[in-house]
């Protein structure tokens, strides 16, 4: 895979905003909406090509740039990706083009401000998939937070100015928390092996004391845990979704919430396995709290764009609680429901968008019979909304399925209070679908609505088309993701894929006369020995 290719997809978005600024008067409405379109769509077909040359078997890097940039205190321009960047990357370049793409009748003031803002977020979010320098990382993480900021301060609703500064402040705080404990780990380092250096792959080789993995596991923790957001750090996410643009709200749904999962699994597992083993089961307490907080609030909502906020908390406690399974099929399922939830909920927030656009409100009772006026939106709703409770066949389910496995096999009971999410997740979504849908066509300027034009249904079908994709071949991506997930799992637990290291729990042991009494006995045969002919593997040896 060439470095160079790599590079170009990351920053070509920061330089075509660059462009339009320098080149593009701000009359000039139509060339700039046409620019920063070409240009984020040329970005994504880019994106594709890394597709090309990669290695979808191995773990080590690839597409790999080192080049000294701070030599005095160890810092590298120190880029690459493996199967979860890149299936990450492909996401977000693909929401790029889409949110881009959904603003051309959306925004009407200060149309260069935005796309210049919106393309440089977009280098921002990408910059943090490639990082593997701390410092590179860290620069990468607070570029996102100011366009972000400037998207919902100056193009939000009307309570903008306080959603976005209570973004600012939730992530500053948790940045500033994480910077402490990159600086802790960095000193630590130079301290063992006399050498500063901020590369995070040096840092998966080191073997930290317990103390130490504790306080820094704190600092990263709160740090991704507001971007999550995780209960209780969520407060801030319903304000900024409700108030952010459509194109904010699926920026902020499908990329930027995944960058504190993305965190925890590529930072907080391999660098800190100890103190990832210790927090893990607080960590999944927290996560079935959201999920049925984020339901049950969900179900109480008027508004369609707080349903949806609130069921990114339920969604993305779902992920947290996979990732800290800390085995195989827990971290697959919680990567590859990253994916699902940018696809399932950004589709979403465009379903809103799209009708706030026609009747400027998006209140639920506001809305009926809208299926008998515009079946085109109608359907691409529907496949959106069954795509995110996580029907058969499409992708929420693949990614709820493994992550119940994982945790089930860690932890039953965690796995009993989560499956609840799901009948949450169900209920608002097809109370949501029925009150919008359904009935008798009341109002007048619903029945003048128009259905979709050809802009519109190109934002939605390719997010519905993947999510049947993903959801009837599902392998394409967990082959991807699957060499990146099993060397972390490895770096968490040494030796669990030969069994050298890990010891699973004792299944209870089954009475010898209870077996019996199912199996047909040979003569003289006793119980024990035929029980032992069908047990599981794994059963211990009889009471």
């Amino acid at each position: 895979m060439s470095p160079t290719l790599l590079t170009l997809v990351v920053f070509l978005p920061a330089l075509g905003a660059l462009a339009i600024a320098l080149l593009l008067g701000k009359e000039r409405e139509n060339e700039i909406k046409w620019a920063a379109n070409v240009i984020l769509f040329v970005d994504f077909v880019l994106s594709l090509l890394l597709l090309r040359g990669f290695d979808f078997g191995s773990t080590e890097l690839q597409g790999v740039t080192r080049l000294q940039w701070i030599p005095t205190i160890g810092v590298e321009y120190f880029t690459g990706i493996d199967g979860m960047s890149l299936a990450l990357i492909l996401l977000t370049t693909l929401l790029g083009t889409i949110a881009c793409l959904s603003s051309w009748t959306y925004i009407g003031t200060r149309i260069k401000e935005y796309y210049v803002y919106l393309m440089i977020l977009q280098t921002g979010m990408l910059g943090v998939f490639i990082a593997f320098d701390f410092f590179l990382f860290y620069m990468f993480w607070e570029i996102m937070l100011v366009p972000m900021y400037f998207l919902i301060a100056i193009w939000g609703g009307k309570n903008r100015m306080y959603a976005a500064i209570k973004l600012f402040l939730y992530t500053l705080a948790g940045s500033v928390l994480m910077l402490v404990g990159i600086l802790a780990l960095y000193f630590y380092n130079h301290s063992v092996t006399g050498e500063w250096t901020t590369n995070i792959l040096a840092y998966y080789q080191l073997s930290i004391p317990a103390d130490l993995q504790w306080w820094a596991f704190l600092g990263f923790f709160l740090a991704f845990a507001i971007k999550v957001p995780m209960w209780p750090f969520h407060t801030w996410l319903p304000d900024a979704h409700v108030q952010a643009p459509t194109a904010g709200s699926v920026i902020l749904a499908g990329v930027l919430l995944k960058m504190g999962t993305y965190g925890f699994v590529r930072l907080s597992l391999p660098i800190l396995p100890d103190a990832s083993i210790q927090f893990a089961p607080t960590i999944a307490i927290l996560s079935i709290i959201a999920i049925l907080y984020g339901g049950l609030v969900a179900l109480m909502q008027k508004d369609w764009k707080s349903l949806v906020a609130y069921s990114s908390v339920s969604h993305m406690g779902f992920i947290t609680l996979g990732i800290f399974a800390l085995n195989p099929i827990g971290l697959q399922g919680a990567v590859i429901q990253m994916l699902n939830h940018g696809v399932s909920t950004s589709g979403l927030f465009l379903v809103v968008g799209l009708m706030y656009e026609r009747m400027h409100t998006r209140e639920i009772a506001a809305f009926s019979g809208l299926g008998k006026v515009m079946p085109v939106f109608a359907t691409l709703f529907a496949i959106m909304a069954l795509s995110s409770m996580g029907l058969p066949g499409l992708n929420g389910f693949i990614g709820e399925f493994l992550i119940l496995i994982g945790s089930f096999e860690w932890n039953p009971v965690y796995t009993y209070w989560a499956v609840w999410g799901i009948v949450l997740g169900a209920a608002y979504l097809l109370w949501l679908f029925q009150r919008v849908m359904f009935g008798e066509v009341k109002d007048d300027k619903i029945a003048a609505l128009n259905d979709l034009n050809l802009r519109e249904i190109v934002t939605l079908v390719p997010l519905a088309v993947l999510a049947v994709w993903m959801g009837l071949a599902p392998n394409a991506v967990l082959k991807t993701i699957e060499p990146p997930v099993n060397a972390i799992i490895e770096r968490v637990h040494p030796g669990y894929f030969d069994g050298s290291d890990i010891t699973p729990p004792p299944l209870p042991s089954i009475p010898a006369a209870r077996v019996a009494a199912d199996i047909e006995l040979e003569p003289g045969e006793e119980p024990l020995a035929a029980a032992s002919q069908v047990a599981p593997q794994g059963l211990p040896e009889g009471d």
